[in-house]
């Protein structure tokens, strides 16, 4: 099966949507439903997820990053937590083909280090892998607990992840551990001086799984330009599409490409 991009919006402005771990495109309806007359969307599953639970592309930012590229036109790409590494490997490898970037909840490197104190334990990675094998279902409900922390709202906004998270179907096991492996081994933070398009960094003030810190020094390296959502969490569509779209404004604003037919 192939990887499932779904075109949708009738704005002049080309913007792929890439969704995090364990969740799948349909996450962004908020904010898809905030920019259909800005933009022309290509709302990705990414392998193994949702309508794309059947495509066996390996869950590799780079190869995601070309599965994608080879079904869309020159656009804004947005990466929400980890489909930011695929957004950010795309602007790094073929900035021909992304006329800006958008990393919503999302860093070059998720886990901390001696130089990194903005990252995530380590821990909480390593303790991810070692439950998906013996509850997969109890994992992802811990997981999603996590991404609703810190929010307004932290019970409703559970809810309403519980709700959406299998509309599409259960992730498959197999990219779930490729997903903690691409989060414990990625490291981006080298290259981002490198990039060559406009960028955005987008965060929530309340996240509790990527530090708004670390999007701020990100950021900066990139040269982008930083938005701190204040009363969000780690899913800012969710009760802020307003908010994550007008801080999106700058780079629509400088975005022309054709939307291909």
């Amino acid at each position: 099966m192939n990887l499932f991009i779904e075109r949708t919006g009738d704005g002049p402005v080309p913007l792929v949507l890439i969704h995090g771990w364990a969740m799948h495109g349909g996450m962004f309806a908020p904010l898809v439903d905030a920019l259909q007359s800005q933009c022309t969307m290509y709302v990705v599953d990414l392998p193994g997820h949702g309508y794309s639970r059947d495509c066996m592309l390996p869950l590799d930012p780079r190869a995601c990053a070309d599965a994608i590229a080879a079904k869309v036109p020159p656009a804004l790409w947005l990466g929400w937590s980890l489909g930011g590494l695929m957004a950010l490997a795309a602007a790094l490898e073929r900035p021909q083909q992304v006329l800006g970037l958008a990393m919503l909840c999302a860093t070059p490197r998720f886990v901390r280090g001696s130089d990194w104190p903005q990252g995530n334990d380590a821990s909480l990675v390593q303790q991810l892998a070692a439950d998906l094998e013996t509850d997969y279902h109890a994992t992802l409900e811990r997981f999603m607990a996590l991404e609703a922390m810190g929010s307004a709202d932290p019970r409703a906004e559970l809810r309403r992840l519980r709700e959406e998270a299998f509309a599409r179907g259960e992730p498959k096991l197999r990219v779930l551990q490729e997903g903690i492996r691409v989060l414990e081994s990625t490291d981006l933070r080298d290259r981002l001086p490198q990039l060559t398009v406009p960028s955005a960094w987008i965060a929530g003030r309340r996240d509790r799984l990527v530090h708004p810190a670390a999007m701020a020094w990100s950021a900066s390296a990139a040269n982008g330009r930083f938005t701190e959502i204040a009363h969000a969490g780690h899913a800012p569509f969710f009760g802020h599409a307003d908010a994550v779209t007008d801080a999106l404004q700058p780079l629509l604003a400088n975005a022309t490409a054709p939307v291909s037919p």
